[in-house]
């Protein structure tokens, strides 16, 4: 990873994914489409302004990682980056089913976003990186 390549800590997106779980598991048991909503804006943050600027990065940054010793460890941004993307797309299908009426349409998608982000936050397994990571590799290069 060249110095140019923006990095995060990587303690940051797994920190972001516990909370991230508890917000959709209220979510979820509260059939809240705003809560969900409110998921979204977060995930369209960190997916199109930077994980820099994300909410839940912002709270990692100032309250959690002075607290835990300095970064042993950075990844590249652009696959979390595009998790946060994935989460947006499942979070607004949730939004929308529980705030137009389909509450099934809502629990379903707020149900896998809630499962792809507590395997992140148990295991550290990023599903939505691992999907960059695989289209990488099936995507011819740009010159």
């Amino acid at each position: 990873m060249s110095s140019a390549t923006p990095s995060v800590d990587v303690r940051g997106p797994r920190f972001a994914a516990w909370v991230t779980s508890v917000v959709l598991a209220v979510a979820l048991l509260t059939g809240s489409g705003v809560l969900v909503a409110v998921q979204a804006v977060v995930f369209a943050v960190g997916a199109f302004a930077g994980l820099r600027y994300a909410p839940y990065g912002l709270l990692f940054r100032t309250l959690v990682a002075p607290r835990l010793g300095p970064v042993r460890e950075r990844e590249a941004e652009a696959p979390p980056r595009f998790a946060q993307l994935v989460g947006l797309l499942f979070a607004v299908v949730g939004a929308a089913g529980y705030l137009l009426g389909a509450p099934v349409v809502g629990a379903v998608a707020t149900g896998l976003a809630l499962v792809a982000a507590l395997l992140n936050a148990v295991t550290g397994f990023c599903l939505g990186c691992e999907m960059y990571l695989i289209a990488r590799r099936a995507l011819p290069a740009r010159a």
